[in-house]
């Protein structure tokens, strides 16, 4: 039987929003999910993730939508009809999230089959402080690595939709130059957290490493501040023959890969 992407997306979006992981509360936070080279699944705005359904996603068209970031300076009713104008099924109910375009540049990645992004109390407490680039310039301790990779994608804060959008297309292409691999989160500035992967249990475990990485990170500063990794030994952690089998039977054996 044919795997039900939809109903699996609706799965994952409903452990997301469970009012015990604070990830998000009311209509906070959005998720997609590939369903072939050309669409993808996203949330409709005001939809909660704790409680979406079927109702709670459009299909939308990734070249329409992905046509929005080449429109010169449109304005915020023309990017509203263009989402609009992208759903495959035009009776389908909802309208496409303002951050839709987000979800198909990520969707757009090598290996990227599925897309949340939430707006988690303890990541936000650093994504919101002064701290920000600082507190993130480095690892803490191993499994961090494992899960989340050498280091995320830090994205300076940009209005949801297009200037966003671009902004974190820049950061990425950054992040892969760099590194040789696609990242596996991405955190904005003032805003929240972004985990990519091939697979919901991927998502939500790469979600649920990063909530406890920004816990730890808070924590450190009651006793001084963090003591980072070296890059010698993030770099050991990230390239161990046992850290790398661990990976591929979770999924995330993107080392060396640009996918």
């Amino acid at each position: 039987m044919a795997k039900d992407i939809l109903q699996e997306l609706i799965e994952l979006s409903n452990r997301l929003g469970r009012p015990e992981m604070d990830y998000v509360i009311l209509g906070e936070g959005n998720t997609s999910a590939r369903v072939d080279n050309g669409s993808f699944y996203v949330k409709v705005s005001g939809a909660e993730l704790r409680t979406a359904d079927r109702s709670s996603f459009v299909r939308v068209s990734f070249e329409r939508v992905l046509e929005l970031l080449s429109t010169p300076d449109p304005g915020d009713q023309t990017v509203k009809q263009a989402l609009m104008g992208a759903k495959l099924d035009p009776e389908a109910s909802g309208h496409p999230s303002i951050e839709t375009l987000l979800h198909a540049l990520c969707l757009s990645l090598p290996g990227v089959e599925v897309v949340g992004h939430t707006h988690p109390t303890a990541v936000n407490a650093i994504t919101c402080s002064i701290a920000f680039e600082q507190a993130f310039s480095g690892r803490v301790f191993p499994d961090e690595i494992v899960l989340c990779g050498p280091a995320p994608v830090l994205v300076p804060y940009a209005d949801p939709g297009i200037p966003l959008a671009l902004a974190v297309k820049a950061r990425v292409e950054e992040y892969t130059d760099r590194y040789g691999e696609r990242p596996r989160i991405i955190l904005l500035k003032n805003h929240g957290l972004i985990a990519l992967g091939r697979s919901p249990r991927q998502v939500e475990e790469i979600t649920l490493m990063a909530v406890k990485a920004a816990r730890v990170l808070l924590g450190t500063y009651t006793l001084g501040g963090p003591r980072y990794l070296t890059e010698k030994d993030v770099q050991r952690i990230h390239t161990r023959p046992d850290e790398e089998f661990r990976r591929q039977q979770l999924g995330l054996d993107l080392r060396g890969q640009k996918d």
